[in-house]
């Protein structure tokens, strides 16, 4: 199930939470090799300490996480301003209160691997996003900004999401960061589930089964890929 665990419900999911850190030190860190602030077994910033918005892909006994992603208001501190601001014109304000930044996208492809065997990581990821569009529509975010490397389009165009680019810069690493901005409306989130075959993937209260797709077989169609890591943030 994908739910949303705000500040107010993190000592009730700590243990969630904990398996999220620990699954970024080894996504960001172990695998990609980011400059990222590791403690021993975890990856935690500066923006984890403003008591952000996590969104938990977790089993149905929300006792193993399959993913996670963190969502910031763009009118406090972001990754996007503070780090990326190059990324996009100058003349393009972010700064609102309906829209959010997602950063540290990330699934544990090993486990879905054990658990999911039937979602390849290509399609975990793009259920991360329906996910993620169902829940901004769902709390009032009219538009989500991601920094991303120009080869993760794929999966915003596997998930059917309408990602509109505004710019990208050199500088942060091997290859050009962009920055992207995702309408979160009925008609994506429509055409999402159209495109992946999937709907009602996010639950608000976390009581909800999601439903299985109208196909058979794999969660979403197409191929299985065979590589193992998967992540859609550069942030």
């Amino acid at each position: 199930m994908f739910f949303l665990v705000q500040a107010t419900d993190y000592a009730k999911h700590r243990k969630l939470l904990d398996q999220m850190f620990k699954l970024r030190k080894r996504v960001f860190f172990d695998e990609l090799g980011w400059d990222v602030p590791v403690s021993g077994d975890i990856e935690r910033d500066m923006y984890d300490e403003l008591k952000p918005a996590y969104l938990l892909w977790t089993d149905e006994s929300r006792t193993t996480l399959y993913g996670s992603l963190r969502l910031l208001p763009t009118t406090g501190p972001t990754l996007l301003n503070d780090v990326f601001r190059a990324t996009y014109p100058n003349d393009i304000d972010l700064c609102h209160p309906v829209i959010w930044e997602g950063t540290r996208m990330c699934i544990d492809a090993d486990e879905i691997a054990m658990s999911l065997p039937d979602v390849a990581p290509q399609d975990a990821m793009a259920m991360m996003l329906l996910a993620l569009g169902e829940c901004a529509l769902d709390h009032g975010i009219h538009t989500l900004v991601s920094n991303y490397e120009p080869h993760m389009k794929r999966i915003y165009n596997r998930a059917g999401a309408p990602l509109i680019e505004i710019g990208k810069a050199d500088g942060y690493g091997r290859r050009p960061v962009c920055c992207g901005l995702f309408d979160v409306s009925r008609a994506t989130i429509d055409g999402m589930r159209k495109k992946t075959g999937m709907a009602k993937l996010y639950v608000k209260d976390g009581a909800e089964r999601p439903r299985q797709p109208a196909h058979s077989g794999a969660w979403m169609t197409g191929s299985h890929a065979t590589t193992r890591a998967a992540w859609i943030n550069v942030a």
